[in-house]
């Protein structure tokens, strides 16, 4: 790992204690905001992230395997049984 990715993880360590800390200091101090935001923020994440997977899947182009429009046949179906197969047939 390069030194430029152990200081951005650092970073975001620093950056989520002192998230906690003013969360904290937010709720003893009796302040509604310490909750309505980070709650605000987790749904506004969540809430575009399921729309993003909504559109996804609306959106995507699936374009069918060649082929796979024609039953498939193997040992023991239809028009591919073997003979002393499982049919019977000998």
């Amino acid at each position: 790992m390069n030194e430029s990715a152990k200081v951005q993880g650092l970073l975001i360590c620093a950056g989520a204690a002192l998230a906690a800390l003013i969360f904290g200091g937010g709720l003893l101090a009796g302040a509604w905001w310490a909750v309505a935001i980070p709650v605000g923020l987790l749904l506004a994440f969540v809430l575009g992230l399921t729309f993003w997977v909504g559109w996804t899947i609306a959106t995507v182009d699936v374009e069918p395997e060649p082929g796979a429009d024609e039953p498939a046949t193997g040992p023991g179906e239809a028009g591919g049984a073997e003979p002393g197969g499982a049919d019977g047939a000998a």
